[in-house]
């Protein structure tokens, strides 16, 4: 139940930040308008799966899920492109998540 609330999170930051890229500086009121109420449900969620996450675990999975799928909404809804250099940023950022989810002994799970 606690990721169900993470994802609830991540869900939520993902569709702020789309709604939020088109709003266009918030000058479109129903994009802007659900930008809002996207980022109030992704930081209410997240601070459900506090009371159980470890706050360094579920901002690493939040942070890294969340980059990668505003990017590939970003690739598949909004038409922008991702060179190498990104498509390898992004998959350290993965990297390090699996790293800290699977081998450190500093996240409790």
């Amino acid at each position: 139940m606690k990721y169900l609330f993470l994802a609830l999170a991540i869900i939520s930051e993902v569709v702020g930040s789309s709604f939020l890229n088109a709003s266009q500086q918030f000058t479109k009121p129903i994009p802007a308008i659900v930008t809002v109420v996207a980022y109030g449900l992704c930081f209410y969620f997240l601070s459900i799966a506090l009371k159980t996450i470890p706050l360094g675990m579920a901002y690493a999975i939040w942070g890294g899920l969340g980059i990668i799928l505003t990017a590939i909404v970003s690739v598949v809804i909004f038409r922008h492109s991702l060179d190498l250099p990104a498509v390898l940023g992004i998959m350290l950022i993965v990297a390090g998540v699996v790293v800290l989810n699977v081998f450190s002994k500093s996240m409790s799970h």
